[in-house]
């Protein structure tokens, strides 16, 4: 079983204070589990707004949206990523290396 995160990344509209990325999700699952929870991020995330008018989601890869959301006031985008855990420098060693 693999260990996924799912990111938002801001890419236009936020103020300065809101533009670091934000850990949506946090899991371990097959790569469907993961892509079906990226897939529902980029149906609900809103960064914060809870006037949302509309929302485009455009689809970048199988791991990537590029999401549109439209508020009350604004327009803001978002880049939500797939990531799967590749190293861990805390991780035990599955196979004990040969001395």
């Amino acid at each position: 079983m693999s260990r996924w995160i799912v990111l938002a990344i801001p890419v236009g509209g936020v103020a300065e204070a809101y533009s670091d990325a934000r850990t949506v999700a946090e899991f371990e699952g097959s790569t469907e589990d993961a892509e079906s929870a990226l897939l529902q991020a980029a149906n609900t995330y809103e960064h914060g707004r809870w006037k949302v008018r509309r929302r485009e989601i455009f689809k970048c890869s199988g791991r990537s949206y590029f999401v549109r959301v439209q508020g009350r006031t604004a327009t803001y985008s978002l880049l939500v990523q797939l990531a799967e855990l590749v190293h861990d420098s805390d991780a035990q060693p599955a196979v004990k290396p040969i001395s």
